[in-house]
């Protein structure tokens, strides 16, 4: 379902003459991924991944699902919150190394639990679970539902 609730935010950007992210090519994948690693020893998870391949990040009404840092697609049109600049962040506490930050709301981060290998929906102020997932797009589903605006979410929510 996912795939159609992104249909509706690109008919929504459509009127504002705005477009969808497009994913990322193989070599910048790589690219990435070797960044990451680098970066904080650990390997990004396959679904996520493959979620940037079709579409690099997006942001949309408050909700953002990190992609490929600019500095590494060098595409100065993509419009996104980079992983790793975003990591770099949240990672200044301790406790949240536990995580990999996906994304973020005003009131939640989207994350990948590395010791439960499950996806979470994080509380903001209280880092407390709202929410956990089997796979990548169990929770991209849900993001997406919440960022469309009342009259998008009914011809989903039947």
């Amino acid at each position: 379902m996912w795939k159609e609730k992104l249909n509706e935010i690109e008919r929504i950007y459509s009127k504002y003459n705005k477009k969808i992210n497009d994913g990322c090519l193989d070599e910048v994948m790589q690219e990435f991924q070797d960044e990451v690693f680098e970066n904080f020893n650990y390997n990004l998870p396959e679904d996520y991944l493959q979620f940037l391949k079709c579409v690099n990040g997006i942001e949309f009404n408050g909700f953002s699902i990190y992609g490929v840092d600019n500095y590494i697609t060098e595409d100065d049109k993509n419009e996104n919150t980079g992983y790793i600049d975003s990591n770099e962040i949240w990672y200044e506490n301790q406790w949240q190394k536990k995580y990999m930050f996906l994304g973020d709301s005003s009131i939640s981060w989207f994350c990948y639990d590395i010791e439960n290998e499950t996806y979470v929906e994080l509380d903001k102020p209280s880092a407390e679970k709202a929410g956990e997932y089997k796979v990548f797009y169990e929770l991209l589903d849900k993001v997406l539902l919440d960022a469309l605006p009342s009259e998008s979410k009914k011809k989903f929510l039947k």
